[in-house]
């Protein structure tokens, strides 16, 4: 088996491919991400995360997905719950803060709850980003709510009910997207504000959330920082900002390299991104001309980021026992409203 591959990788359909079997048993990406084409029914998800595992060895591989609520939820009905976008929390904290911190926990448990049956092991939530002027659609709800203290404190009671739940958080988009006008999918943004007040508030939600085990950079450059580079490709920004100032020390993934915030091929863009401090490379496309060509400029994990990244998995809890009832009773009100 090969070294173990500094990357996150897709995978195009339901179920893995004999060319994607072959790629993943020769390439041996650290983890597959999952996307709304890629899930279909429970036994089926449980089956195409089984076979990733064992092309890569049979390891505690981890496997992710975006499962936040809302307009972000790759696992959907019939067959998944409905769950609520985490601005539906920060309402309810308006009303009754006690309850919201309630909900948030108890509904992340129940989210982690499918997730880890179906396989999955890593959720990308929660997005810590703090709303500013003009915020983009691509944040928008996604969001818990308006100001910093109320995302921090309901952002700590979901990621606790998906760690009670065998599921591991990811911290996004750091040092944070709250600023951006434009989608990051879609074109670079570029966040003009001073450096003042990034650290009062933006990099603030993300260092009381230094202890993370994962977290995901932001593709957006904040001229204050460097004029130059996006975080993800930046080196000032990710040794001291998020490394230093920040102080977070988990395993650093990317956001996805197909993103159209960043240029170039995907030679450069992981090049310069594993360069620059992060620990990963995530690409989500599923496309695999795009998977060899990620794959082979990543190379191996080694280092500090092999380190973190046994560390982060490391963190994983058996799921804990809990009160589904009242769980659902909370996801109930919250879809309802």
């Amino acid at each position: 088996m090969a070294d173990i591959g500094a990357f996150i990788s897709g995978c195009a359909g339901l179920s893995l491919t004999p060319d994607e079997i072959s790629f993943f048993a020769a390439r041996n990406p650290w983890g597959l991400i999952l996307f709304k084409r890629n899930c279909e029914s429970v036994s089926q998800v449980q089956a195409l995360t089984a076979s990733f595992r064992a092309a890569v060895g049979r390891r505690n591989a981890p496997v992710l997905i975006d499962q936040e609520g809302g307009r972000v939820q790759r696992m959907g009905p019939p067959v998944w719950r409905k769950y609520p976008a985490a601005r539906a929390y920060g309402d309810l904290y308006a009303r009754d803060p006690l309850a919201a911190l309630r909900s948030a926990r108890n509904v992340g448990r129940l989210m982690a709850e499918e997730l880890f049956e179906a396989g999955i092991t890593v959720d990308c939530v929660p997005v810590l980003d703090v709303p500013g002027e003009g915020m983009t659609e691509a944040i928008g709800s996604r969001a818990y709510g308006p100001t910093l203290e109320v995302i921090m404190a309901l952002a700590r009671a979901h990621a606790a009910g998906f760690l009670q739940g065998g599921v591991l958080p990811v911290i996004k988009h750091v040092p944070g997207h709250g600023r951006a006008t434009v989608d990051s999918h879609l074109s670079l943004p570029v966040v003009n504000a001073a450096a003042k007040d990034l650290r009062a508030a933006d990099f603030a939600a993300f260092a009381a959330f230094a202890d993370a085990p994962m977290g995901m950079t932001a593709h957006l450059v904040y001229t204050a920082l460097d004029k130059e580079n996006p975080a993800t490709l930046s080196a000032k920004i990710i040794k001291r900002i998020i490394r230093g100032e920040i102080g977070f020390n988990g395993l650093l993934m990317t956001d996805d390299l197909s993103m159209k915030a960043l240029g170039g091929s995907f030679t450069e863009k992981v090049e310069r991104a594993l360069s620059a401090g992060c620990d990963v490379a995530l690409h989500c496309s599923g496309v695999l001309a795009e998977m060899e060509e990620v794959a082979k400029a990543a190379g191996p994990l080694k280092g500090k980021a092999l380190r973190r990244a046994k560390a982060a998995l490391k963190a994983a809890q058996k799921p804990q026992p809990f009160d589904r009832k009242a769980a659902m009773k909370d996801l109930a009100s919250l879809v309802s409203a």
